[in-house]
């Protein structure tokens, strides 16, 4: 239950994503952003605000829910851009490493996505998003983001 522990409190974070996803591009754009987490529910669940200028900008939320009888954690994304909380995508940490899997649909198409947060026994915690679409064959990662903490 305490998994994302080291993601409470505030963030600078350094973004890298891909302009287009599942058509073969190769362009990244990278930008900063905010971050603030929290804690729900008495730890069973937390949340944070993600915030940039970027692309005109835009606010995202992730909300995060630990079902004590699977061990496993949901997690779920909103943002103001379209005000649909997502689909989740569900997994565990094994070794400081935490992997989620969900369904979802990109561009009317089905697909697989990934989550992965890593480094997260140190100051600088990673989190990358990929998208599958032939049912988890093969991968392409589209996000990452490079957490570090904030001074304020």
């Amino acid at each position: 239950m305490n998994d994302f522990d080291f993601l409470m409190g505030s963030w600078h974070v350094r973004n890298r994503r891909l302009r287009e996803r599942l058509k073969g591009s190769t362009q990244w754009d990278e930008f900063d952003a905010t971050n603030v987490a929290r804690p729900l529910l008495d730890g069973v669940g937390n949340e944070d605000e993600f915030r940039t200028d970027h692309d005109g900008g835009f606010i995202g939320m992730s909300f995060r829910f630990f079902n004590r009888a699977t061990k496993q954690w949901s997690i779920y994304w909103a943002s103001n851009r379209t005000g649909v909380l997502e689909p989740p995508v569900t997994g565990s940490f094994s070794e400081n490493t935490g992997t989620f899997y969900g369904d979802d649909v990109l561009e009317g198409q089905p697909i697989r996505v990934r989550f992965i947060w890593s480094r997260i026994d140190t100051k600088t915690p990673r989190w990358e998003q990929a998208f599958s679409n032939d049912g988890g064959k093969t991968w392409e990662t589209n996000w990452i983001m490079d957490f570090s903490p904030r001074a304020d």
